[in-house]
Parts: structure tokens; sequence; C-alpha cells
């Protein structure tokens, strides 16, 4: 499918279900489809990505993914008052990308195509990239600081992971690049060689646990997954905010995609999806099938050890060791900004 027809499928969605609600307030794309071309296709392990404002203060948990019309959906609820201020959605990397370009579905009050066109506009200012840089690194220090260990030790990785991968999206900030959830290794490996930085590459992979792990290990880690996938899908019953992302629909991205991903020859870029959805099945069977987590304990124990990971000593101290990195990314995004051509000074 190309990405404009499923961009039409998803608009139609929108039209015919959100727009209705008496709370909604406009809609627009996010994620990996935006920058595209209408004529660019649409891989078979993404999904196109929907934001839902809502009036409410507290948005509804996300929607998820669906499938409608053939076409694989990911639908997130965000409350107006996150997007009331230019000057925050500039400011904030993972709302900043999806206005530099016109994505806007819905807008029936005119507030989201204004906010389009100024944060179009100044996305590029140095000071705004550089305050998006210093956002996404933020999160990290504070995240990676925030872990508790007294927590189920699947909260635990999940707490270590995600911020560490976000040095990924610091890299990816600087270069004025889209900082892709799934894909985030793989697209920041392209931004250091471009910018002549690839050495820190086996920094990152370091830094993550996976540098010296094969292709062949990295695939035995996906097949474990996939009786883990779904057996946790199988069980599903509480509701997580990813809930949707372990379910038969959403399948062909996790498993498929990362299979796709390992034999292209990107195994150490496959290794962050794999181990977060990992973790995310493990949550889904602590609340809904406990008896099955011993049954499927080794398999996760096995892929986080592979990473260096065998207790929660060794997770902190593994999250210290990220913490220090971060002068080094730092100056390696502030001379991916100041060599890019794209960032203008006002």
């Amino acid at each position: 499918m190309r990405i404009g027809t499923a961009r039409a499928v998803a608009a139609e969605w929108v039209t015919h279900n959100a727009s209705r609600e008496v709370w909604f307030r406009g809609a627009y794309f996010s994620g990996s489809t935006v920058g595209m071309s209408d004529e660019a296709k649409l891989s078979p392990a993404s999904d196109v990505d929907i934001v839902i404002v809502t009036a409410q203060t507290e948005p509804p948990l996300k929607l998820g993914k669906f499938i409608f019309r053939d076409t694989l959906l990911e639908v997130t609820y965000l409350s107006w008052n996150e997007l009331s201020s230019v000057e925050e959605v500039l400011s904030s990397y993972h709302l900043a990308g999806s206005f530099r370009v016109d994505t806007i579905i819905a807008d029936p009050t005119g507030h989201l195509r204004l906010l389009q066109t100024q944060v179009a506009h100044h996305f590029a200012v140095r000071r705004w990239v550089r305050r998006r840089c210093e956002n996404a690194t933020q999160r990290v220090e504070n995240s990676l600081r925030a872990i508790d260990i007294s927590a189920p030790w699947h909260d635990q990785v999940t707490a270590w992971l995600f911020p560490t991968g976000i040095t990924a999206h610091v890299l990816l900030v600087a270069a004025l690049r889209n900082p892709t959830v799934r894909l985030r290794y793989l697209a920041a490996r392209g931004v250091l060689d471009d910018y002549g930085h690839s050495g820190l590459y086996n920094d990152l992979l370091k830094l993550l646990g996976c540098v010296d792990l094969t292709a062949s290990r990295v695939e035995q880690h996906l097949t474990n997954l996939e009786h883990t996938f779904d057996a946790a899908a199988a069980a599903a019953k509480t509701p997580f905010f990813f809930s949707t992302d372990i379910t038969a629909v959403s399948r062909s991205v996790a498993i498929d995609g990362s299979r796709e991903l390992i034999r292209a020859g990107n195994h150490h870029e496959a290794i962050f999806w794999i181990v977060a959805t990992f973790a995310r099945c493990h949550k889904i069977l602590a609340a809904d099938a406990p008896h099955l987590l011993n049954v499927h304990a080794p398999a996760f124990h096995e892929i986080v050890a592979d990473l260096g990971i065998t207790s929660a000593g060794t997770l902190i101290h593994r999250a210290r060791d990220v913490i220090q990195f971060l002068p080094r990314l730092w100056k390696t995004s502030e001379a991916i900004l100041s060599a890019n051509p794209g960032i203008v000074d006002k």
C-alpha cells in the first residue's frame, strides 16, 4: 500500500469516528510516515500514527493499533493543553517533529493549522533545535536517575531500556530527522555515518549491551520472544498503554519487523524493540497469567543477561554508564548541529 492511500484511510477513520465526539479538537499524523511522500510504500511492519487532540485535561488511554480498511492504524490521544504554546511544542523533541510539515487531518478550531505553520517556520532555527536536544538529553538523565529497583524485574528493565534508547533520539533531533521509536538505532547509525561520527555508534551499542551479539543469537532471542508474545497476546485482559502492541494484529510489527531487520544485516538494531516487547509481554503475564511467568521467564532473563544485566545492581551501574556518556553525546550532537546545512540562525 502507498502512504497516500494509507493516509486517506486514516483520515476516513477520523471523520467517521473521533471527529463526532464532543471533546474532539483535531487530529494529525505523527510517527514514521511524517515527511514521507504519498507515493512511498508503507512497510508491512509499519503503521500509520494518528494523534487525536482532546479537550480533556487527562486524555483516555490510547486506542492503540487496529486494522481499518486493511490498514494498520495506531491512535493516541493528546490533551489540548499540551499544544497550547508554540514555544513548548518547539522545545519538545517528541511533539515538534509532527508539525514540521503539514500533517493536519482535521482542525475544527483552526488552532492546529496556526500551530503547524508557526512550528514549521521556526523548526530548523538553531536555538529551538538545541532546546529539543536538551529536552531529550534531560529526559535520559532524569529517567535513569528515577529507576525504582523495588519494581518488578520487567519494569526495571523497561525503566533502563527506554531512556538508554533516547540517546539515539538526541542525535536524530540534531540532524533534523524523525525520532522514530522502533527503528531509532538504525536511524541514528545513518546520522553518525552521514556526519562523520561513525565511531560513536559502537559506544551506543555498548551502552545497550548488544555490540558483541551475533545475528544468529539475536534471531534465537526473537524465536523465544515469539512464544512469549503469543502467550501474552492470548492472555491479555488488563489495559496498559501499550496493550495493542501485543496482539495478533501487531505481530507483523514486533515479530516480522524485527526478523526483517535481522535478515537485512541489522541484528544489533533489532535488539531494542525485541527487549522492549519481551518486557511488555511479561508485564501482561504478571497481571493476567502469572502462572505462565515461570514458563517464559528463562527466555527473558537470557536476553537481558546477554546485554550484561543480571541484577538490579548491574542495571543501576549500566544506567550510570549512560549518564556519564551524556557529555560526549552532547558534544557530538553539537557537532552535528553545527554541520547541519538545514539549520538556520533565525
